[in-house]
C-alpha cells in the first residue's frame, strides 16, 4: 500500500515542531518533504494531529495459547493498534510455554496468521517456567525468540540464573526478569503497608523485589549479560539499578504507567482492578520511580498489559489474579497526567515509548526518517474523552482507570505501512 500523510507535524528531540508530508511505500517511509505530489492508494489529512513513531511495548501478555478466554493474539494486537503500539513483546506464561523450538515456531506462525501489529515473542528461561532446567537458548533464538524470561515467576536459584545469563551471553540475547523472592511473598495480594494493615490483608514487602534485583545485577556482571528488570516498583529497586549502572553493569529497567500514576493510597477499597504484581507501592516509591525515569536509571515505559475475565476479577482482592490491562490507555493517561502537568515533556514521553525501548534492545524501530519502517501513530492531543472499558478492543476490561478523563488519543495507527486501526473503524 502506498500512503501519503499530508499536513503532518512531528517533534524533533529538541522540541522543535516539524511540518511535513510523509510518503509511505511498501512498508517503508520513502519521503519526508513539504507538498509531496504522488499518486497513492490513500491520502490522509493529518492537519492538527501529531505524528509519532509507532509505540513499542516490551511487556505484554497475549494469553494465547491456553488463555483465550482472557485474550488472543488477534484481540491483543488490535488493542495494541488502538493504543498506538506497533511493536509489542509477548510474555511466555502461556500453556503450553514457548520453551522449545517447535512451540516457538507454532507461535510465530500464529502471530503471522492473526496478529495486527509486530509481535516479538519471548521464550522462557526454564522448561515450563519451573526454574529447574534451562531451555535450549540457541534453538529458540533460531526460531525467532526475542529474549528470555520466566515472567510471572522469579528464577529462585542463583546458580540457575547465573547459568542462564551465561547461555544468553553466548547467543547475544537478554535475560528479562520478573524479580520476586518467593520466600518473602507471604501469600500477599497487595503491598505490605498501610492499606494491607487497614484491610487485614497479607502484604508483599518491597524487599521481595529489590533483593532479587540486587542478586541478579551481580550475576549479570559475572556473566557479561544484558539483564533487564521488568516492572520496577520500589525505591530500593531503583537504587540498586542506579548503583549497578554506575558500576558499568549492563542493566536496563522498565516501569509501568500504573506504578507511575498510582500508589497504595489510591486504592479505594477491596477492588481487584487495583491488584497487580508487583503491587501498587507507597507514595515514596512512586516518587522514586518518576525520579528514576527522569534521571535515566529507568530506561523506558512498558504496560504489563495483563487481561483477565470479569469473573476472575470479581473473586476479590485475595483470590483474584494479579494484573490490569494497559495497551489502550497508556499514552492518554501519561500525556494527561505527566505532560500536561509539566512533569515530563511531550518529547520525553514519546521517547520513553519509542526510541528508548528500541535502543535498550537494539531494535530498528521507533523513529521517523527516510528508510525506516512505516510504523506511525496520529494523535489528537486536544480532544478529551473518558476511559470506557466497555469500548476496549481487548477482551480484558480490568482497569482501575475507568472514568478518567484524558487527552492524547490515537486516531490512526499504521504498522509496516498498513492502516491497522483508525477511529471509528477497526482494520483486522
Amino acid at each position: 500500500m502506498k500512503l501519503l500523510i499530508q499536513n503532518a507535524y512531528y517533534t524533533a528531540s529538541n522540541g522543535e515542531k516539524i511540518h511535513s508530508d510523509i510518503l509511505v511505500e511498501n512498508g517503508v517511509i520513502t519521503k519526508i518533504e513539504e507538498n509531496i505530489i504522488e499518486t497513492v492508494d490513500r491520502k490522509i489529512d493529518a492537519a492538527g494531529l501529531l505524528v509519532t513513531p509507532g509505540f513499542i511495548d516490551l511487556h505484554v501478555h497475549l494469553r494465547e495459547p491456553g488463555g483465550e478466554k482472557k485474550e488472543t493474539i488477534a484481540t491483543g494486537t488490535l488493542a495494541a493498534a488502538k493504543g498506538g503500539f506497533t511493536t509489542i513483546a509477548a510474555m511466555p506464561n502461556t500453556r503450553p510455554v514457548p520453551d522449545s523450538k517447535e512451540q516457538m515456531e507454532w507461535l510465530q506462525q500464529r502471530i503471522q496468521e492473526t496478529g495486527s501489529v509486530r509481535v516479538l515473542p519471548y521464550a522462557s528461561i526454564t522448561t515450563r517456567q519451573l526454574g529447574q532446567e534451562l531451555t535450549d537458548f540457541a534453538a529458540l533464538k533460531e526460531a525467532g525468540a526475542f529474549a528470555f524470561t520466566d515472567d510471572g515467576v522469579g528464577v529462585q536459584s542463583a546458580d540457575m540464573m547465573l547459568q542462564a545469563m551465561k547461555k544468553a551471553a553466548e547467543v547475544n540475547m537478554a535475560i528479562v526478569a520478573h524479580c520476586e523472592e518467593n520466600t518473602l511473598i507471604h501469600k500477599g495480594s497487595v503491598h505490605e503497608g498501610e492499606f494491607s494493615k487497614n484491610n487485614g490483608l497479607n502484604g508483599i514487602p518491597s524487599v521481595c523485589e529489590s533483593v532479587q534485583i540486587a542478586r541478579d545485577v551481580l550475576l549479570a556482571e559475572a556473566a557479561s549479560c544484558h539483564y533487564h528488570v521488568c516492572h520496577i516498583s520500589t525505591k530500593e529497586s531503583v537504587r540498586v539499578v542506579r548503583d549497578a549502572k554506575r558500576a558499568g553493569i549492563q542493566v536496563t529497567a522498565e516501569v509501568t504507567p500504573h506504578h507511575l500514576l498510582l500508589s497504595q493510597d489510591d486504592i479505594p477499597g477491596l477492588d481487584a482492578n487495583y491488584k497487580m504484581n508487583p503491587p501498587l507501592r507507597d507514595a515514596s516509591d512512586r516518587e522514586a520511580l518518576i525520579e528514576g525515569l527522569l534521571d535515566g536509571t529507568i530506561d523506558f515505559i512498558a504496560t504489563d498489559h495483563a487481561p483477565h475475565t470479569a469473573e476472575e476479577k470479581s473473586e476479590g482482592m485475595v483470590a483474584a489474579p494479579f494484573g490490569i490491562v494497559g495497551l489502550e490507555t497508556a499514552f492518554p493517561l501519561l500525556y494527561t497526567n505527566f505532560v500536561l502537568k509539566n512533569i515530563i515533556t511531550l518529547e520525553q514521553l514519546i521517547e520513553f515509548l519509542t526510541k528508548k525501548p528500541a535502543e535498550a534492545f537494539g531494535l530498528p524501530y521507533g523513529k521517523i526518517e527516510v528508510g525506516a519502517p512505516a510504523d506511525l501513530v496520529l494523535l489528537n492531543l486536544t480532544e478529551e474523552q473518558d476511559i470506557n472499558p466497555e469500548e476496549f478492543l481487548s477482551k480484558g476490561k480490568n482497569t482501575p482507570f475507568g472514568g478518567w478523563a484524558c487527552k492524547g488519543w490515537p486516531v490512526m495507527t499504521i504498522a509496516e505501512g498498513n492502516i491497522v486501526w483508525e477511529k471509528g473503524c477497526v482494520t483486522a
